[in-house]
């Protein structure tokens, strides 16, 4: 059943530009006649009974709020955990209704990898906020409609959005100063990391070493924990960047342990554990805490590694 909605939030899957802001933009959407149509029943994080007229045809995304939310809009890069109801705007088909009551609310990056009527959705949602969004198909599945769906190219979809958590798109930790020998990390205005790895030999080759670049006062992480992060990993000879959440456009969740279920090297794993959130570490992996001697596709045999980490949550 989450095939459909991993579906809405993937369409129109394009690269994260580099960017970055000195204030809180505005909502992408405003209420309108369409949105403001929509009639949404129940308490906030319950599943919603929705009705609306059909057909519905705004010509640019609207976005009601229904039940008001705290603090600031969701921002761009923001990883959220929602209850996510999906409608056809034009014969009020229900598609889709996940992540209310005692279902696991859905994971979505507000980001320009997501559909972007609900990416418009979420830039006009708070968290504690229920709002009904209207979205026309330029913002929907365009010209092609989504036949899996029964989505014509020109019908509308009602979404119904519960912000339920957020979580911050970078470590917003005190900046603390890092030890002489260590690669240097200088930040683009989002937050994403730039690394320089000096000429010499990494300092440790048997043990991972970790610096805190940035001290958080957030949750302590503990063995066990699922937690959400935004990494950059490069390779220790040459600084090659391997992988990193911010160039795949979201960050990425993982359960930290050291245990035969971990699902991250253990360097990696020894990094975050005991750790607060809202800080960055710094960590080099020899191959012994990383992938050995064996390597991967991209990581050649006994190599050190270093990542910056940024720690945003604990689910």
């Amino acid at each position: 059943m989450r095939s459909s909605l991993a579906l809405i939030a993937t369409a129109g899957l394009v690269a994260v530009a580099l960017s970055g802001c000195a204030t809180a933009p505005a909502p992408d959407a405003a209420p309108g006649q369409s949105s403001d149509a929509v009639v949404v029943k129940g308490d906030f994080g319950a599943e919603p009974r929705v009705e609306f007229p059909t057909p519905l045809v705004p010509e640019e995304t609207q976005c009601t709020e229904v039940i008001a939310g705290e603090g600031e809009y969701l921002q761009e890069g923001q990883q959220a955990l929602v209850g996510l109801a999906v409608y056809n705007g034009a014969t009020g088909e229900e598609l889709q209704v996940a992540g209310f009551g005692d279902e696991d609310p859905i994971s979505v990056t507000n980001s320009t990898a997501i559909l972007p009527g609900l990416h418009k959705a979420l830039s006009c949602a708070k968290v504690g906020s229920r709002v009904a969004v209207v979205v026309p198909p330029a913002d929907g599945f365009g010209e092609e409609g989504n036949p899996s769906l029964n989505i014509s190219p020109d019908d509308s979809l009602v979404l119904v959005v519960d912000v339920d958590r957020a979580f911050p798109s970078r470590a917003d930790g005190a900046p603390r100063l890092s030890r002489d020998g260590f690669p240097a990390v200088v930040l683009a205005p989002d937050g994403r990391p730039g690394i320089t790895v000096p000429d010499n030999d990494p300092p440790a080759k048997d043990h991972t070493e970790v610096e805190v670049l940035k001290q958080g006062n957030g949750e302590t992480i503990e063995d066990g924990d699922s937690v959400v992060v935004q990494y950059t990993g490069v390779l220790w000879d040459g600084g090659t960047v391997f992988d990193s959440t911010w160039e795949n456009g979201a960050p990425a969740t993982f359960v930290v342990t050291k245990g035969d279920d971990a699902q991250v090297i253990p360097g990696f794993a020894d990094a975050l554990i005991g750790q607060q959130v809202g800080s960055q570490v710094g960590v080099i992996i020899p191959p012994s805490e990383g992938y050995g001697e064996q390597g991967n596709s991209q990581i050649p045999a006994n190599s050190t590694l270093f990542f910056v980490i940024d720690v945003l949550g604990v689910i």
